[in-house]
């Protein structure tokens, strides 16, 4: 079995690589342009479907992986910015608030089609504009949806996290594995992994 991973994420990469399958990783050949008529979770699906859909024709005898993750900020949605003035406009919405983080994933082979989708809670503290203006220096919020990365430098925003740390990077890796066994790929000591994970503090690790 040939599995390609829609994606140009270091981020995703780095998650499926937990799981210790070889696999592809090849840019979809989808746009992500976002609508405001779908709900959140139904918006995120529909782009993790359209980057895995994207590279049938050419993997029509692979498992494809496609995900998407945007951020949910009292029903509006909000994707990764178009410039570093628009990831400070984000941040300042984003600031002294709690958002959803909401991650799809859609995993396909000729015949079936699965599809999962995690939900997360993340609060931003009330950072300084000293902060803010250090943390866009970094040239880190360019990639990301919601414009921080809980992973790298964006970890300091943070105030707390409720939910699947790994969702949050961009890759719920326990909805993965189930997604890839229902395909006939199982894969083991998920629960483990998830165990000696979720030990450490959020804070102290990426993936």
């Amino acid at each position: 079995m040939t599995l390609v991973l829609a994606s140009t994420s270091p981020r995703r990469y780095q998650i499926l690589s937990l799981l210790g399958l070889p696999f592809l990783m090849v840019p979809p050949a989808s746009r992500e342009v976002l609508s405001g008529a779908r709900p959140p979770a139904q918006e995120a699906l529909h782009q993790a479907r359209q980057k895995a859909a994207s590279l049938v024709s050419r993997f029509p005898d692979a498992v494809i992986l496609g995900s998407d993750t945007l951020i949910n900020l009292d029903g509006r949605l909000i994707g990764k910015p178009s410039s570093l003035d628009d990831a400070r406009a984000i941040l300042q919405r984003l600031r002294g608030r709690t958002h959803d983080v909401v991650t799809a994933v859609s995993i396909l082979d000729q015949s079936k089609n699965v599809d999962a989708v995690e939900t997360a809670r993340v609060t931003i503290r009330d950072f300084t504009d000293t902060e803010l203006d250090a943390y866009l220096a970094t040239g880190d919020p360019l990639d990301k949806a919601g414009a921080y990365a809980i992973q790298g430098a964006g970890r300091d925003l943070v105030a707390s996290l409720d939910g699947d740390y790994l969702a949050v990077v961009g890759l719920p890796l326990k909805a993965v594995a189930e997604g890839l066994a229902k395909l006939g790929c199982p894969v083991t000591d998920v629960d483990r992994l998830y165990r000696e994970r979720n030990s450490l503090n959020w804070r102290t690790f990426g993936p």
